[in-house]
């Protein structure tokens, strides 16, 4: 089986499985008990927070350990703008292409806190013009959160410019790094905070986190024991943070080669595909895209009719985000592109990992794409 849906979730790397068994044994106090066992887990859970802060450009005391990404976009999106409504800044600047994550923090803040959401316009490669956010930002923006690289088109966006934009204008950027965390350089790009997720990196699901400069006020989701400085209470995952910490350093590390590697794999897939298959069409930027990530539609076939040719052929693979679990309509990200919903239900996302394939392997998968279609359309 070739598995090529690690936008979704790869697997546990070794070295984190090894990084985090003493803490799941021996070492198993409540980092919050004051004694020898708690402040052994204290120690560790202190020292995971160094080094993800260290990776990230923020200081130690910035990173709050999450369940995973979803809850980090929630705290972020939620806990800031919350934080600012007693200023008077109720307004919040999204794209159309975000996580749900992001968009339904958004729908949330409007519904019952009354905040104005703007949706930035994103053009035909899944871009946000930043001039388009400088018209965006209005005296009472309490928050801008985007995406640095789209989940399902594999799109990354020019952060640095949309940062000095949200600077300029006094307001804080989160920055949604979940699927870029590993694969792109994440220190000085601006960000007031960014959120990670543990299962894209090699760590277990159930781990993430979102670091958070100091200045910037945020307001608890979960409130209790008052655990992570009083802005995520509840018992720490320290295991899980030792992991998320030891993934990510492995990634960061081995970033520059790996992400030449497999990009330059993707690239040669995507070629191999628009130029065997005659209805596909590759979308998202075909510059400014993760280096893993390959998407197309099919136009004339069934998305889900390919994915399961392909995985007859062995092949894994997905038709967009797995965390719109269950849904048949076309995906919002492709219609904010401007596809047109019956080819944007054509769509199916190739998302390699970090691990190398045989020389030949963007050669054969052309080839099985290619027949996974024909049999599709058939």
């Amino acid at each position: 089986m070739l598995y090529l849906d690690h936008a979704a979730t790869s697997p546990v790397r070794p070295e984190v499985l090894e990084a985090m068994h003493p803490y799941l044994t021996a070492v198993f106090g409540n980092p919050s008990s004051h004694h020898t066992a708690g402040e052994a887990a204290a120690s560790a859970l202190d020292d995971a927070r160094a080094r993800v802060a260290s990776v990230l450009g923020m200081r130690r005391g910035d990173v709050v350990f999450t369940a995973g990404g979803t809850e980090a976009n929630n705290l972020a999106v939620k806990g800031i703008v919350l934080a600012a409504l007693d200023s008077g800044r109720r307004h919040l600047v999204v794209s159309p292409i975000e996580h749900e994550s992001i968009l339904e923090s958004a729908d949330y803040l409007s519904r019952f806190h009354a905040v104005s959401v703007t949706r930035l316009r994103v053009d035909t490669e899944g871009r946000i013009e930043p001039s388009a956010l400088a018209e965006a930002i209005r005296d009472d923006t309490a928050l801008v959160s985007v995406g640095h690289a789209n989940n399902e088109i594999g799109t990354v966006q020019d952060v640095e410019a949309l940062a000095e934009i949200a600077r300029s204008a006094g307001v804080p950027l989160h920055l949604d790094a979940v699927q870029s965390a590993g694969w792109l350089p994440l220190r000085d790009l601006g960000a007031d905070a960014v959120s990670i997720a543990g299962h894209k990196l090699g760590a277990p699901k159930g781990i993430g986190a979102l670091a958070v400069r100091g200045r910037v006020p945020l307001e608890p989701l979960l409130h209790g024991g008052g655990q992570e400085r009083g802005r995520r209470s509840g018992t720490e995952n320290v295991a899980g943070a030792v992991g998320l910490a030891t993934a990510l350093e492995l990634a960061e590390a081995e970033r520059a080669v790996v992400s030449a590697r497999v990009g330059a794999a993707t690239a040669r897939f995507i070629a191999g595909v628009l130029r065997s298959v005659p209805q596909a069409a590759l979308t998202g930027d075909p510059e400014h895209r993760l280096p893993g990530t390959a998407s197309f539609t099919f136009a004339g076939t069934s998305g889900e009719a390919v994915l399961l040719e392909l995985e007859r052929r062995g092949v894994i693979s997905s038709s967009g985000s797995a965390c719109a679990a269950g849904s048949d309509e076309p995906s919002p990200v492709l219609l904010a592109c401007g596809i047109p919903p019956e080819v944007a239900q054509t769509s199916v996302r190739f998302t390699f990992g970090r691990e190398p394939l045989p020389d030949d392997a963007p050669e054969r998968l052309t080839v099985l794409v290619a027949e996974s279609v024909r049999a599709a359309s058939g």
